[in-house]
């Protein structure tokens, strides 16, 4: 049976360091995986800033479960070199975060573009992140995501498949869903590549998102199945709620308030808050 260990996207919560520690522990979140930050998005971090950070998290006894990088997030035909070049500080900055899981993806496609004709070109870039990581320690994950190569149950199995043993897959239910999927059959398609997951739920008709067990996600039964699997298993929050910072000034009985839509929130730490505590239900939900 699986460990599960939680994480969040914890700039979710606010972009100053102070602000994403606290929000953690605040609701039993013992690691971050790390995106924005102060100084600006991770892929931007310098070694030198990584050490100082690291000094912080560790007297905080926060630890970093993944690098939650932008890498695979251009066009494929845009230029892969300084995308490349990024990528190799990036890895230098995971390993001194004593982290070895970068998230990453597949390459955005425009209309018109396709998927066929630039598949190799896909494998081609994935494939040199993915072994540039290996030779330093460190595993790629690759993130489903709308408009990208992996934003099908197939597609992801594709990759997977060909990089068996050097890529990973993170799995988001909620992106499944944007893009018109249903998560439960690309769970099952995709299982056994499953390294980790970001816990986040959607809704089937318009895509939006919302706190974890609110959604068409399943991602109780989700969890339910991945909760099968081996060894420690990172389970990322990601909360992706609306944020209304007026809403906290407006009276209750107001006509307004009333027609804020349900899962709106007058700060991004109670948007985060509210993701905290609708993950910690469905999870102890699961062995009732």
């Amino acid at each position: 049976m699986a460990e599960f260990i939680l994480s969040a996207f914890s700039d979710e919560a606010g972009i100053a360091l102070e602000e994403q520690i606290r929000a953690c522990q605040a609701n039993g979140i013992t690691h971050m995986e790390l995106r924005g930050l102060p100084q600006g998005n991770i892929s931007t971090l310098s070694t030198d800033d990584a050490w100082v950070l690291k000094a912080k998290l560790d007297s905080e006894g926060m630890q970093v479960s993944a690098i939650g990088s932008p890498y695979g997030k251009i066009n494929i035909t845009e230029d892969f070199e300084p995308h490349f070049e990024a990528f190799k500080n990036t890895v230098e900055v995971a390993k001194i975060l004593d982290c070895r899981l970068i998230r990453m993806f597949s390459f955005y496609f425009d209309e018109g573009q396709s998927y066929e004709d630039y598949r190799d070109e896909v494998f081609a870039r994935v494939g040199k992140m993915a072994d540039y990581a290996l030779e330093h320690d460190v595993l790629c994950c690759h993130e489903n995501e709308k408009g990208i190569y992996g934003d099908t149950a197939e597609r992801c199995l594709d990759l997977y498949r060909h990089f068996e043993g050097r890529l990973a897959g993170v799995f988001d239910p909620a992106n499944f869903i944007q893009c018109g999927v249903q998560p439960l059959e690309a769970y099952e398609m995709l299982e056994p590549y499953i390294l980790y997951m970001h816990v986040k739920d959607a809704k089937m008709a318009d895509g939006s998102v919302v706190p974890v067990g609110a959604g068409d996600g399943h991602v109780a039964e989700i969890l339910h199945r991945f909760q099968k699997m081996e060894g420690k298993r990172f389970l990322t929050l990601e909360p992706h709620l609306k944020v209304f910072e007026g809403l906290s000034s407006l009276e209750k009985d107001n006509e307004t308030a009333q027609k804020m839509e349900q899962y709106t929130y007058p700060s991004n730490r109670a948007a985060f808050d509210a993701a905290a505590q609708a993950m910690h239900h469905l999870l102890s939900g699961l062995n009732a």
